[in-house]
């Protein structure tokens, strides 16, 4: 997948195709919460839960901890 900026929606779709998008928004959620350096990375690079769109620099990090979709 290419490096840029994505909704949070679209990016977990890509993680979880098989998935309605709720399901897949909740999924990628955990896996966030559940990897504590990716958690910690994406807070220091300016995450916030309720954002609606992932910057480069976190969908960066996302690919380095979860691989990518």
């Amino acid at each position: 997948m290419k490096l840029r900026s994505y909704s949070k929606s679209e990016l977990a779709q890509a993680y979880a195709p098989e998935i309605d998008s709720r399901s897949a928004l909740n999924r990628l959620r955990y896996w966030i919460d559940y990897n504590k350096e990716l958690s910690q990375e994406l807070l220091s690079a300016g995450y916030r839960r309720n954002q609606k769109v992932f910057t480069v620099r976190q969908v960066e990090l996302i690919f380095h901890y979860l691989g990518e979709p």
